[in-house]
């Protein structure tokens, strides 16, 4: 530690700390513009400047590095008017537009020129003028006239998005941040740089013009999309919501969130909206009351339990439902006497017995400080932007990186081993990695793998994941999804066990994990609920046409049930056919509610806008069902009660486990047939996401929507991008535009799921055939 005095006030600090930061210990603010926490030193805007004893001149305090003895006045007339100076600089071209600009009342710049600003400008010359560039849907830069180079956005993709998209060229006065010459900037953070900017150079496309943020009230909330679980704070403008930002959470999401948290809430004022109960009647829809709503359902579900018996009655839910909708479902199923109830709508192999909820196995804050991590089957980057954001951070670090997955899109981190393989052959290539770790470790495979042969591959991937102390093996969402998934977790978690990592799982949503402790689990599986289909079923905010890992069967089973009961803020093509109520139930911005995010932490939140229309929260109407229905228990007043009754019951050391009790069996050779591999598309994954119009004009909604073939494939048909080729799936066909994409093994085809073109095919994993289109 390293002892100095600012203003008067001694500090410890660490060494190797700058002025900026021991100041910020002691409670002392320094004006500064480009330096930021989580980003390197720039030093470029010199607003930081202050006085240092002894120093001829003063000194940025971003990038001076503390000494023993160093006294710093940040308020001498040195610093004041080095500061000023600075400010008229930054100011001689700054075009001087607050009344218009969309960062007025949030600008650093229009802070700190009040205190360190003068009344009026020198400088008499015209002001430079930047011309306005296109970058894409989510970001503006209609004003860069108004940047003051910070650099703050460079560095962002540099260092936490892992890619370059934003530059800086030209010199002096002709300097310009920009993107590459006809490039969008594509990355899942990028929305994070409008925060980062200190002027209004970028701002936020769709929320341009259309509130002042002194109109915008503040409510903090909890993100409904990723297992994260990325604390926001909503901004709320004539109960409407307006705008979604980070809410600083060291623990989790530090100081950002993903482009699917920050603009899904497009989709909450969505034309698709549900805002009053219907029921189906002589094929038609009509509205009514809730009264007339829940009373046929609740009639419904009896007469089907008195013909049918209570096996005839199942629930399906999606795991970005709250706890608390879950619990309640679930109870609500088993006190009509069944346990046909599941939320795992996307898994296929049920096989599998877990002993508890499957989680991270770590804080999410122990990812940056891993030494080897080893992900099977994730598209890591899509599925969990700021996941991967801590692994990018761990492999910069001196962490080891190593993947298994079915196509070798980049994850913008440095790989140490990598092994790219069509689905069939994970478990087989998984079993040469657990060949590699008993050769190195000189210990007894299993006896069903005593056929394993480690390829360089595995012995690659298996001495990276033997270095450093800290190592983790983690299961990702294709994983989870696959049908050979049992084998898969028994293949990791015994590769866990033998180097000493951690067995974790990258959960698919914000509830996964909440999902489990709530029991809404069918001892059956969902796979089975929809192949052998029941007389009822109830959704509760789900899409099965996207949601399922077999959107045909599940349409078939759904359109033959004697009632369906949709729960749902949104009325859908598909949900219209096939349902016969529909219930308006709140989005998690209207109704109160708790997410259990990947590390088992719960985290529960408030409404931030009144309900639209008649939209109920679903816990409420859940609750009221079990009254109408007489059962037992459904007595709850608030959310609350509803949540500490789960809570208190659950003991998180015994409750969250990643253990299996499935043994490993010989695997079989890979196929040689054509796979389809069946990504779940960032912007596709869930209803609120799938109606947010500007995530859907970036380049990631717009590659969900082809059929992406390997160059293999694509040659021997004698295509071009872009032409149409018919996609096959035992009998269900669906026509695409092709793709080339050489990141795909030979002997696959990426067709995504939760898609309009992937819910007319069969399951996520299997057979496929693909031919031009005539």
């Amino acid at each position: 530690m390293v002892e100095i005095e600012i203003d008067g006030q001694k500090v410890e600090v660490s060494e190797g700390s700058m002025v900026i930061q021991a100041a910020k210990k002691v409670g002392t603010y320094i004006p500064h513009f480009c330096y930021h926490k989580k980003l390197s030193i720039a030093a470029n805007c010199r607003m930081c400047l202050v006085d240092i004893e002894k120093a001829p001149k003063a000194v940025p305090a971003c990038a001076t590095p503390v000494a023993a003895g160093m006294i710093v006045r940040t308020k001498s007339e040195k610093a004041i008017k080095a500061q000023q100076s600075v400010m008229e600089f930054l100011l001689i071209n700054h075009p001087l537009d607050c009344p218009i600009c969309d960062q007025g009342g949030e600008c650093q710049l229009q802070d700190l020129a009040v205190g360190y600003g003068k009344s009026a400008s020198r400088y008499q010359e015209e002001k430079r003028v930047v011309f306005h560039k296109n970058v894409g849907p989510l970001i503006s830069m209609e004003e860069m006239t108004r940047c003051i180079h910070c650099t703050r956005c460079v560095r962002f993709g540099q260092e936490i998005a892992g890619i370059m998209e934003f530059g800086m060229l030209g010199r002096g006065e002709h300097s310009e941040i920009t993107s590459f010459v006809g490039k969008t900037v594509d990355s899942e953070l990028s929305g994070n740089v409008i925060d980062l900017c200190p002027v209004g150079a970028l701002t936020s496309k769709p929320f341009r013009y259309s509130a002042r943020t002194w109109e915008l009230s503040r409510r903090k909330s909890v993100s409904p999309h990723d297992g994260l679980g990325a604390n926001l704070t909503v901004q709320v403008k004539n109960n409407k919501v307006m705008r979604v930002v980070p809410l600083e959470n060291e623990a989790i999401n530090e100081c950002w969130i993903s482009d699917k948290d920050r603009f899904s809430y497009e989709g909450l004022n969505s034309d698709e909206r549900l805002t009053k109960p219907m029921l189906k009647q002589g094929g038609q829809w009509h509205e009514v009351d809730w009264q007339t709503a829940l009373e046929y359902l609740g009639h419904g579900l009896a007469d089907i339990q008195r013909e049918h018996g209570s096996d005839g009655i199942a629930a399906l839910a999606t795991p970005h439902a709250t706890l608390e909708e879950l619990y309640l479902l679930q109870k609500l199923v088993r006190g009509l006497g069944s346990s046909n109830v599941d939320f795992r709508l996307r898994q296929s192999d049920f096989s599998n017995q877990l002993k508890g909820a499957p989680w991270l196995g770590m804080a999410i804050a122990d990812v940056e400080r891993l030494d080897a991590a080893f992900v099977i089957g994730s598209f890591l980057r899509k599925d969990h932007p700021l996941l991967a954001a801590r692994l990018r951070h761990a492999v910069k670090n001196g962490g080891k990186l190593s993947v298994l997955h079915a196509c070798d899109d980049d994850p913008l981190i440095p790989l140490t081993g990598k092994i790219i393989a069509a689905p069939s052959a994970w478990a087989s290539e998984l079993a040469g990695v657990a060949a590699a770790v008993a050769a190195a470790k000189d210990v007894a495979l299993p006896s069903a793998l005593s056929d394993a042969e480690p390829s360089q591959r595995a012995r690659r991937i298996a001495d990276a994941l033997l270095s450093g102390e800290r190592r983790a093996v983690m299961l990702g969402n294709s994983a989870v999804q696959h049908p050979q998934f049992a084998q898969l977790h028994a293949l990791a978690q015994w590769i866990a066990e033998a180097t000493g990592a951690k067995l974790g799982f990258l959960t698919e949503a914000a509830n996964t994990v909440g999902g489990y402790l709530t029991r809404a689990v069918s001892p059956l599986g969902a796979k089975e609920l929809l192949e052998k289909p029941r007389q009822a079923y109830v959704l509760l905010h789900a899409e099965p046409e996207f949601d399922s890992a077999d959107p045909v069967t599940t349409l078939k089973a759904l359109r033959g049930a004697k009632m369906v009961a949709v729960l749902s803020p949104y009325k859908n093509t598909a949900a219209a056919d096939y349902a016969d109520v529909l219930l308006p139930v709140a989005p998690f911005t209207e109704t109160a509610g708790t997410f259990v995010n990947c590390e088992g932490s719960a985290q529960s939140f408030n409404g931030v806008v009144r309900p639209l229309g008649e939209t109920r929260p679903a816990w409420k109407v859940l609750r009221v069902l079990g009254n109408l229905l007489k059962l037992s228990g459904f007595d709850y007043e608030t959310p609350e009660q509803v949540r500490d009754e789960v809570l208190s019951a659950i003991d998180m050391n015994t409750a969250l486990s990643n253990a299996t009790s499935a043994s490993i069996a010989a695997t079989a050779s890979q196929s040689n047939d054509l796979e389809r591999i069946a990504d779940v598309p960032i912007y596709h994954a869930d209803a609120l996401v799938r109606r947010a119009p500007s995530l859907h004009l970036t380049n990631d909604a717009r590659r969900a929507m082809v059929a992406s073939l390997p160059a293999e494939l694509f040659d021997s048909l004698g295509i071009n991008e872009g032409d149409a080729v018919t996609v096959r799936q035992g009998e269900c066909v669906t026509t695409l535009p092709a793709a080339r994409d050489a990141a795909l093994p030979s002997n696959t085809v990426r067709v995504s799921s939760a898609t309009p073109a992937g819910a007319a095919l069969g399951p996520m994993f299997g057979q496929i055939k693909v031919e031009k289109a005539q």
